[in-house]
């Protein structure tokens, strides 16, 4: 049985900037977004039915919603798009499994890089009948993170999620995630944000090492970190605890929360920094690794 597989890599928002709100009330964003070589992942095999299994330490938060989460979302969106074209008949259904590693409503992208994977390798399984502007489409109806989720390599993003723009040269820091065990979902904390708007934080030249990629978002911020502390006061904790793990470079939330993160100058200060975290905190969700240059690639067995 042919078998297609792919990483859901966790998503970082190395920063993010709110600059404003539309009329129909979606927030406008600037953020520089990395991924990690670490997240979940999405395998599929052709079936005469659209099904979903899912394993993992993580899956019970996935598997509590039924068949109301984003990968089977996504999969039928896929499924009405090809129906519309010459292309129909390729597609007859999928064997989905996901292998949920990242926590749910954590603000490091899990259920929306999920959804992006989905995308990815069921057009593989089906040759490939959507081109990626379709595709990108799709993403977009799916979440505002989906769009850098299907991307999965370093961009800009812009707009309400759905402009990217290449964050070329990005460099390979060393990253750790901790989270306090502790669900936020996204729309609470935009509810609970006040203040004014901030201005567009995007930098050139990208700095040529993570040292320098530090000192550069040390001028940017997230702007939803305290809204995101008023619903989860714990977050203060994990941004202390991280700021002073040996070789910490800086130390922010990631999107929404309650997920933060520590860049280090690669992985191997990462790896090590997170044995001494696990020790410290046994009862928060982790993981090291580093951000990573590129896509990841599809496995076809």
């Amino acid at each position: 049985m042919r078998i297609v597989s792919v990483l859901a890599p966790a998503k970082i928002n190395l920063y993010l900037h709110v600059v404003g709100r539309r009329a129909d009330g979606h927030h406008l964003l600037d953020s520089l977004v990395a991924f990690a070589d670490f997240g979940d992942r999405i395998a599929a095999s052709a079936s005469d039915r659209l099904s979903l299994s899912v394993g993992g330490p993580e899956a019970g938060a996935i598997a509590a919603l039924g068949d109301d989460n984003l990968v089977l979302r996504a999969a039928r969106l896929y499924a009405e798009e090809v129906a519309r074209g010459p292309e129909a008949a390729l597609v007859c259904g999928a064997a989905l499994y996901l292998e949920k590693l990242l926590p749910a409503a954590a603000g490091i992208g899990g259920g929306s890089s999920d959804a992006a994977a989905t995308l990815r390798v069921l057009d593989r399984l089906f040759g490939g009948p959507l081109p990626p502007a379709a595709l990108a489409g799709l993403a977009v109806q799916i979440g505002a993170d989906v769009p850098a989720c299907l991307a999965a390599r370093p961009v800009w993003v812009g707009g309400a999620g759905e402009r990217l723009d290449p964050a070329d040269g990005l460099p390979a820091a060393g990253i750790v995630l901790a989270n306090p065990r502790l669900a936020l979902p996204t729309a609470a904390v935009f509810q609970a944000r006040r203040g004014p708007f901030s201005a567009i934080g995007r930098f050139a030249p990208m700095p040529r090492d993570p040292g320098g990629l530090a000192a550069a978002l040390a001028a940017c911020r997230n702007d939803l970190t305290e809204a995101a502390l008023t619903l989860v006061p714990e977050i203060m904790q994990v941004l202390d605890r991280l700021a002073r793990l040996p070789g910490a470079l800086l130390a922010r939330m990631s999107g929404s929360g309650a997920t933060c993160f520590a860049l280090f100058a690669d992985r191997a200060a990462a790896v090590a920094a997170h044995a001494w975290l696990v020790q410290a905190e046994p009862g928060w969700w982790s993981a090291a690794g580093k951000l990573t240059a590129s896509a990841p690639p599809i496995a076809d067995v």
